[in-house]
């Protein structure tokens, strides 16, 4: 069955544009031309990829990311932002609220299918995992809920992605390159600190439990399930 895919713009020859190229690339495709009508069409039509623009009327795309990502009906759905903006303060926070992927105008709709399959292709690896447990950590990805020891932990989606793609690969060394692609993407325009800083902040709130994720000098990090 073809993904279906909801396109959220306000500007009708954009919308036109990528529905022409998403129906030509075999999705199914719906969309809105707000914020409240995305968020009511992604909580009853369940879609498999949103494309989001943050230049909307009433209310801008990160506004309605943020609800997404915080209502558990929609969370796990996959979100590309799109927009004519690019600097990099948009981007950082389009993809802290939890964006996969981000994608500035203009664009060539070649690039732009490739990145949708690429987003989607990431989506079924996770789906299919859907229980992690290493060490004291246990995840649940259906409910997008961390817990060690028995506790929930509180944190941001991109912390979430972090360490669901840390534990997944328990022992194994992820390199940074290789945890902003898994994570932000691999066009992300975000650097190697950017890795550094949320690994810190994931300790932070891990605990006792922060000795499981070790630093591998000079190549990134590893989650141990030996303390």
């Amino acid at each position: 069955m073809a993904a279906k895919i909801l396109i959220v713009d306000d500007e009708q020859d954009i919308l036109t544009l990528l529905e022409y190229n998403l129906e030509k690339a075999g999705f199914q495709v719906v969309s809105a031309e707000d914020g409240p009508e995305a968020i009511e069409l992604a909580k009853r039509g369940k879609p498999d990829l949103i494309i989001l623009d943050i230049m909307l009327p009433s209310m801008e795309g990160t506004e309605v990311c943020k609800i997404l990502k915080r209502e558990s009906a929609t969370s796990s759905i996959p979100v590309i932002m799109l927009t004519a903006k690019g600097e990099e303060v948009d981007r950082i926070v389009g993809l802290e609220l939890g964006a996969d992927d981000y994608i500035t105008k203009p664009f060539s709709p070649r690039e732009f299918i490739l990145r949708v399959r690429a987003v989607l292709k990431r989506g079924q690896r996770e789906e299919r995992a859907k229980t992690i447990s290493a060490g004291p950590v246990h995840i649940d990805t259906e409910r997008n809920t961390i817990t060690v020891n028995k506790k929930t932990l509180d944190l941001t989606a991109t912390e979430f992605k972090l360490l669901t793609e840390l534990a997944s690969a328990s022992g194994r060394v992820l390199s940074r390159d290789n945890l902003l692609d898994r994570v932000w993407g691999r066009d992300c325009y975000v650097t190697d600190r950017t890795v550094d800083t949320h690994i810190r902040r994931l300790r932070e709130k891990l605990g006792k439990a922060a000795s499981y994720i070790e630093t591998v000098r000079g190549f990134g990090y590893r989650f141990s399930e030996d303390e």
